[in-house]
């Protein structure tokens, strides 16, 4: 009898873990692949982001050439994204987006990335 009350009660403590383990998190973490184009010259981007439970943490292109965000704000009412970063070269990246396809797990972020004098559209896909 003890051994059947166990069992169920492991069942029921599975039962209940499943719906977190199933649950995405924050809608921004994670790997997005994509491009900008500036100039008409196609120019492949990834950016990381990570929620650490008050703020949204990340880096684009990471690796030895990789440029930490400084600002990353959502506003999930409207579901637009403003990112800013001070590049390698010293030009400042601003990058204003709004994200698509909400409930999917490949989630598209696009609008417009301003670095320097430039500024181009751009769209990213998480993957």
């Amino acid at each position: 009898m003890r051994t059947k009350a166990l069992l169920i009660a492991l069942l029921i403590i599975v039962a209940a873990a499943l719906p977190v383990l199933a649950q995405e998190g924050h809608p921004l973490t994670g790997s997005w692949h994509g491009a900008w184009t500036p100039a008409g010259k196609r120019t492949p981007i990834m950016i990381f982001m990570k929620y650490d439970g008050k703020n949204i943490e990340g880096m684009i292109n990471p690796g030895p050439q990789g440029v930490p965000l400084k600002t990353v704000v959502l506003d999930a009412s409207k579901w637009t994204v403003h990112m800013e970063a001070d590049a390698k070269d010293g030009s400042h990246i601003v990058i204003d987006g709004k994200l698509d396809n909400i409930g999917s797990y490949n989630r598209t972020l696009a609008g417009t990335w301003s670095q320097g004098a430039n500024k181009a559209d751009f769209k990213i896909t998480r993957d």
